[in-house]
């Protein structure tokens, strides 16, 4: 299938793309107002998009094969139930809400970002469906301002109470370069990776969906425990003897987001001053180590299956430091391992996650 045939259509008249991300450190820090620091992977999403002939709005998922065809006044009201059109039609609305005319569309997406691995999906499909709408109604919108729509999209239209993170290292990020990201004032800088490191991405074989796991409860916490401090967000609080007198389990909570902001914050001092020795990849790599402590018993967003995986991989030589990535509750794990050594590592340690009882895949690094 391709966009011709499912459309009867002539070639598109645009094709747009957007990274996957993969999150170094700073998880549940963004919707806390905090700091994070991402980095783009190699699998895209991509979108090919022409003008409807019919006025009515059509939507192809070729990994899915669904099809959506809607009229615009039933597209008004957002009458689908498809989740990945609920994506595509909350960027088209978000848009229309701020004065821009969107004309009915035919839009084929095709993605090779992994569904459910915590690797932004999600955020992939609405900063490359706005990327094309962009470039077919010559929209003059600039790249932040794609990661904004793209979260509010997200937010009201498929009911996620995500922070800005993903939209914005899927918007911006490269994969050669960490995205260092204030999340409240949007201040970013773009980083080189650790020198003498490279990224491994293992999935963990377990599916996880944000909207139905516990990614709103935590966020609800999160806002509860800064009303009890008398702050606007957590990012506000530095001194993580602070969040102590807080009642359980707010004060874990408040502990990983205050603990995990430290931890973005002395690997940027790290890499903006570092020798370019192996103790720099070290201390790097034992920051990610505490981060996903933190997030398996303070968080409380890791499975077994995620803390299986990342013993292993903490364990084997080579292996400067991993964690969970993503929200959690299932998804993909991530390392920073010695370059020209990713590909020995990764096989070397699915084979014995296998061999554990769990079914994963190579991501990145094979």
């Amino acid at each position: 299938m391709n966009f011709q045939t499912i459309f009867n259509q002539k070639l598109p008249s645009v094709e747009a793309l957007a990274p996957g991300r993969v999150n170094l450190l700073g998880e549940h820090t963004d919707y806390n107002d905090g700091f994070v620091l991402p980095t783009a992977i190699p699998q895209q999403t991509i979108v090919q998009i022409g003008l409807s002939d019919d006025r009515m709005y059509h939507f192809y998922s070729e990994n899915l094969d669904e099809r959506v065809d809607i009229r615009e006044e039933s597209f008004r009201a957002g009458e689908m139930q498809e989740e990945y059109a609920r994506y595509i039609f909350g960027c088209i609305q978000v848009l229309k809400e701020v004065g821009y005319t969107i004309s009915p569309i035919n839009l084929y997406v095709k993605s090779s970002v992994p569904l459910g691995s915590g690797l932004s999906s999600s955020a992939a499909l609405e900063v490359a469906t706005l990327r094309g709408i962009r470039q077919l109604f010559n929209l003059p919108i600039n790249d932040v301002e794609i990661a904004q729509f793209a979260q509010k999209a997200e937010i009201q239209y498929a009911h996620v109470q995500c922070g800005i993170m993903d939209q914005m290292a899927s918007s911006l990020a490269d994969t050669e370069h960490m995205l260092f990201l204030d999340t409240r004032t949007l201040e970013r800088r773009i980083l080189p990776l650790p020198e003498g490191a490279k990224i491994v991405v293992i999935e963990s074989g377990v599916p996880r969906t944000l909207a139905g796991s516990g990614y709103n409860e935590r966020r609800a916490e999160c806002e509860q425990a800064a009303q009890l401090l008398g702050v606007k967000a957590l990012r506000d609080i530095t001194d993580v003897n602070l969040v102590e007198t807080l009642p359980e389990p707010l004060r874990r909570r408040a502990r990983h987001v205050v603990t995990e902001n430290n931890r973005v914050l002395e690997a940027l001092q790290n890499v903006e001053t570092q020798t370019r020795h192996v103790s720099s990849l070290q201390q790097f790599g034992e920051l990610m180590n505490a981060s996903h402590a933190s997030l398996r018993d303070d968080y409380e967003v890791s499975v077994p299956a995620l803390d299986t995986l990342v013993d292993i991989l903490q364990k084997t030589p080579g292996v400067f430091g991993a964690r969970l990535t993503g929200a959690g509750f299932g998804g993909a794990t991530v390392a920073l391992v010695a370059a020209g050594e990713e590909k020995n590592i990764a096989e070397q340690v699915l084979e014995q996650y296998n061999h554990a009882g769990y079914t994963g895949n190579i991501l990145v690094g094979a």
